[in-house]
């Protein structure tokens, strides 16, 4: 599972940093980006999900991959 940020759509909230801050980073601006690449390790999955349904401009997204399907 990797989360993935649409830099487009982010507008500073911070709601998915605060959330899962071991997920998301954020800049000098207040906008998010993702940490390590946008993997999400197994025990995180949760907070994931949490922060992708607290985005309230829908900037967060989740690509399932294989192995986790």
């Amino acid at each position: 599972m990797k989360v993935h940020v649409d830099s487009e759509k982010c507008q500073g909230h911070n709601r998915c940093y605060a959330l899962a801050p071991g997920l998301f980073k954020v800049d000098e601006f207040g906008y998010a980006t993702e940490r390590n690449d946008g993997v999400v390790p197994e025990n995180m999955r949760d907070k994931a999900r949490l922060a992708v349904e607290n985005c309230p401009e829908r900037a967060i997204s989740i690509v399932e991959d294989d192995a986790s399907a």
